[in-house]
């Protein structure tokens, strides 16, 4: 194998990138590292940066040990690596399929071990709180879902809610729009004040990107923003079947109760944001650049949200 021709500068700043996960960890991980490497960068350069003597080095390359040994330090290191990579976001399983989709043969029980054995955890849930205002006279949908959340193809069902940030500014508002079938969160819209407009621009953005046929139905709780006369002649306009919650029930709009869930657990709480637009820049960052294309759903492992609409996409097309 050929050592990388990259620039010393670009090649510095790889080693760097590669070896921050590592930089703290034993001996036998840097090591293992390096061994890793060795072929990419310079081991003189690799020990340097990760405070080892290359002399050290080529006596662990001289030991005594057995294969299974040297194929569980590379696990451990893949496993460590990927953790990071995923933000620690990932269980178990989910890292078994990242991995796996990267071309790494690490079995699921080598990696529950190796997260076990290191204490490798993900980051902590915390639980729902309900928000929604649905104490008004204004007229409601019928529950079309009744929590039947099962459909066949992308834009037959939509689910929409708003949830709450905190920012040292004060709140922002969250509305959202998502595919009960691709569990892609389709659209969304931000602002500082929780009007009707907010949740017509999610839907009005979902119907310009998606372009939904007649029929779609776009379930909500009894929020009154979602219960507002702009809402509703939307939903009227495109020949759409609205549908709402049971009075001050979750469950009836668990999909996207979830995607709060996740957004929250992974990024929200864990940011202390200053501004309303650093919350802002890292919402759409988490939303277009991981959720929708890199977070794997977890009813399938082998695909994310944007592969799982694309792949029935051509589907259809050969019809």
């Amino acid at each position: 194998m050929k050592r990388s021709t990259a620039s010393p500068r670009r090649k510095t700043r790889a080693m760097l990138e590669w070896g921050h996960g590592v930089l703290c960890k034993e001996r036998s991980v840097r090591y293992a590292f390096i061994d890793h490497h060795k072929y990419e960068f310079s081991i003189t350069s690799m020990c340097k940066i990760l405070d080892i003597k290359p002399s050290s080095y080529y006596d662990w390359t001289k030991r005594d040990i057995s294969a299974q040994q040297i194929h569980r330090n590379r696990c451990e290191l893949l496993v460590k690596a990927a953790h990071s990579e995923t933000k620690e976001r990932y269980g178990y399983q989910r890292l078994h399929a990242h991995l796996s989709e990267q071309g790494h043969d690490v079995s699921k029980y080598m990696v529950r071990s190796i997260k076990e054995e290191h204490d490798i955890k993900c980051r902590r849930h915390k639980r729902f709180k309900v928000t929604t205002d649905s104490d008004h006279n204004k007229r409601i949908y019928p529950n079309l879902l009744k929590q039947q959340f099962g459909v066949n193809r992308p834009n037959c069902a939509w689910v929409s809610d708003i949830t709450y940030i905190w920012t040292d500014e004060g709140w922002l508002y969250l509305a959202g729009v998502k595919d009960l079938y691709t569990k892609e969160l389709v659209s969304y819209a931000i602002d500082k004040r929780m009007k009707a407009d907010l949740v017509c621009r999610a839907l009005n953005k979902a119907i310009k990107d998606k372009r939904p046929s007649q029929g779609l139905i776009v379930h909500s709780d009894r929020g009154s923003q979602y219960c507002s006369d702009d809402y509703r002649k939307i939903i009227s306009k495109y020949g759409f079947k609205g549908s709402m919650s049971a009075k001050g029930n979750c469950y009836d709009n668990a999909p996207i109760e979830s995607f709060w869930g996740v957004l929250k657990n992974e990024l929200v709480y864990h940011h202390n944001y200053t501004t309303r637009f650093e919350a802002i820049n890292s919402i759409i960052k988490y939303i277009e650049f991981y959720y929708n294309e890199e977070r794997l759903a977890k009813h399938c492992f082998a695909a994310t949200q944007g592969e799982s609409y694309a792949r029935v996409e051509r589907g259809f097309s050969k019809i």
